[in-house]
């Protein structure tokens, strides 16, 4: 499949169809009904050339409306299910919004756009229609408490990376992924299931884990992504019994040497391995020798056409893949005068391999010294009772600040707590500098992530 303007996902799905499809936990639609019916009342005229708002209330509803729109509408704006409300007004505006499809219409009668299309489960036979244009599909950033910026990919940039590595050998893979098809991860998931000819079982809101393993497992799970928190939570909550997937990718987090090994441990038979990516960037590489970090030759030209280099200990990538523009009234600078994206993932070299060491944006500051939180919970975590962690600063009257690490325990480990702290304790101060050195450890019984599947630092 060659890169052309005129590229559009339902024009490229796989021939052999038979037996393909996308479920969630109550819904199962095959591919071959996507290709031949419409879940757009009304049909797709109405939408063509426009600039459209997929705010569907699940995930299922979502893909087919992608695929089908994909190559008809001008734009496609993923609205994500945990978006802010007070801040879709800014994001229809930026994104000039004239149509909504949604199976929620009355939700959306006071959103300002004229037309809004209902959605429902594939019922109408359709004629299939004919590309007749490049689709931009708009995608959001997370991790702003403000109104998330809009970031603009063509379906082959977001497709490159998936076509490089060519489409799994052997019988057809079953996908899901943690993360929601509406953001970067979870799209990248869903465009290698229905492009690389296998199906998908989709994640459900606010279901419990051990009931989505459960069903993960009962629909023949092969191939699972997730960010390193998503997985931490796994393994803490003893439902990988059962659940026996060949193919395990982390991505989205710093994937560190302890979740790694847990995931090894966990499923013996599966590949692990990591990937780096983001919603700007697009997929730079991925890792796949079961080490944190990443070997220090992919810096440089990539055979896969990535180009990265490391600027003032920051990661930048320059690739076909790299998101077009930001999208909105005064859009910032997506790239520097070179062509590459600044990631803000911060690097170090140590030896023949590159560490990720944190977030340039999520420096915490201990009595005038900057501090990665991520280099704390990375030492912290490789105590075997370790299953999570998070370290943040806390004012103190004689310091300034000190370092404070909030600890979950995995089981049986509470009975020896005196004990684990001081292990951990001379752990970091072997490992670690000495302002670094948590001052206090907490064990508590849960840290929270965000609906895009990364540890909250909201409150750190």
């Amino acid at each position: 499949m060659s890169p052309r303007e005129s590229f559009a996902l339902r024009d490229h799905l796989c021939p052999e169809l038979k037996g393909r499809a996308i479920s969630d936990a109550h819904h199962e639609v095959s591919l071959t009904d996507i290709l031949h019916q419409s879940c757009l009342i009304g049909g797709l005229r109405r939408l063509s050339g426009r600039s459209v708002l997929l705010a569907m209330s699940g995930q299922l509803l979502s893909a087919l409306a992608m695929i089908e729109l994909d190559g008809v509408a001008r734009r496609m704006l993923l609205c994500p299910p945990d978006l802010n409300s007070e801040h879709i007004q800014a994001l229809i505006e930026d994104a000039g919004i004239d149509a909504i499809v949604t199976d929620e219409p009355p939700r959306w009668t006071d959103a300002g756009v004229y037309l809004i299309v209902g959605a429902h489960l594939p019922e109408q036979t359709i004629a299939v229609p004919r590309t007749e244009r490049a689709t931009e599909w708009l995608m959001l950033t997370s991790g702003t408490s403000g109104v998330p910026k809009i970031v603009g990919h063509t379906l082959d940039g977001l497709c490159g990376a998936i076509l490089a590595d060519g489409l799994p050998r052997g019988p057809a893979p079953v996908w899901a992924t943690f993360y929601d098809i509406r953001r970067y991860g979870g799209l990248q998931i869903f465009l290698r299931a229905v492009i690389g000819g296998g199906s998908m079982v989709l994640s459900e809101p606010g279901e419990a884990l051990a009931d989505h393993v459960a069903r993960l497992a009962a629909g023949g799970v092969t191939h699972i992504s997730g960010t390193p928190s998503h997985w931490r939570k796994l393994l803490m909550s003893g439902s990988a019994a059962g659940f026996a997937p060949r193919y395990v990718r982390l991505s989205g987090e710093i994937a560190d040497q302890a979740v790694l090994d847990g995931l090894a441990q966990a499923f013996p038979n599966a590949s692990i391995g990591h990937a780096y990516a983001s919603t700007e960037a697009g997929v730079g590489f991925a890792v796949n020798d079961g080490r944190e970090g990443f070997p220090a030759s992919l810096i440089g030209q990539n055979r896969d056409g990535v180009e990265m280099k490391v600027v003032d200990g920051s990661l930048r990538i320059r690739s076909s893949r790299t998101a077009r523009a930001y999208v909105g009234k005064s859009p910032a600078a997506l790239t520097d005068a070179d062509g590459f994206v600044d990631t803000g993932d911060m690097v170090e070299l140590r030896g023949d391999r590159y560490y990720f060491v944190g977030r340039r944006g999520g420096i915490i500051n201990i009595g005038g010294l900057k501090v990665h939180p991520e280099e704390i919970e990375a030492v912290i975590n490789r105590h075997p009772q370790v299953r999570m962690s998070r370290a943040k600063s806390r004012r103190s009257p004689i310091t300034g600040s000190i370092v404070v690490a909030d600890v979950v325990l995995a089981d049986g480990g509470e009975n020896r707590t005196n004990e684990i702290r001081d292990e951990i304790l001379r752990c970091c101060q072997t490992s670690l500098a000495p302002h670094k050195v948590p001052a206090v450890i907490r064990f508590v019984v849960t840290l929270d992530v965000t609906p895009a599947g990364k540890l909250s630092r909201s409150d750190a």
